[in-house]
């Protein structure tokens, strides 16, 4: 569970640190996007590990109910994940799609992992989504939409999120997580 906590903590850390502490950031030029992206990839061998190693209470499991919605919430967190919220004409005024994906990407995998070590990493990279969002308004109060882009692309990406759902579940059916029964 400590690599895990440490995995989600790192997450946060690499995240914010530009927002929380800009003059240090600043300082470090260009270096630091390489340190950002090398904390980051640490941070999610981390939580990888910690989470497959990690034990705790068990609340509740999966349901018919809960697989289906989850289903539905991974094919929106793909599409709001995607450029086409930005590029398209549905959601071309939504200021944070992709954190807004990711945190739909968070409740959509709690929906169907009751137990201690989902809570925390899903939880916690959930809360995370949400922070960061409200950081981001905060160190950054005007913001200028983009312009408005066609259905088309919408139709495009959202045609595309079908298939890395897909795709995506073969995936974690292979590595014994099946996600559509």
């Amino acid at each position: 569970m400590l690599l895990l906590i440490l995995g989600v903590a790192l997450w946060w850390a690499a995240h914010l640190f530009k927002r929380l502490a800009p003059e240090a950031r600043a300082k470090m030029g260009d270096k630091g996007k390489g340190v950002v992206a090398l904390a980051l990839l640490v941070s999610v061998i981390l939580m990888i590990f910690g989470y497959r190693m990690a034990d705790g209470a068990f609340f509740y499991g999966r349901t018919p109910a809960t697989v289906g919605i989850n289903n539905l919430l991974m094919l929106a967190a793909l599409y709001f994940t995607s450029p086409g919220p930005k590029k398209g004409a549905l959601f071309y005024k939504m200021r944070h799609p992709m954190l807004t994906g990711f945190l739909l990407w968070a409740i959509a995998h709690l929906l169907v992992n009751g137990d201690t070590p989902s809570f925390v990493l899903f939880g916690g990279l959930g809360i995370w989504a949400l922070v960061e969002m409200s950081t981001i308004n905060r160190s950054e109060p005007q913001w200028t939409p983009p312009p408005k882009g066609e259905i088309k692309k919408d139709l495009v990406f959202a045609g595309a999120s079908v298939v890395l759902l897909f795709v995506i579940g073969a995936i974690h059916t292979w590595l014994g997580y099946p996600t559509f029964g």
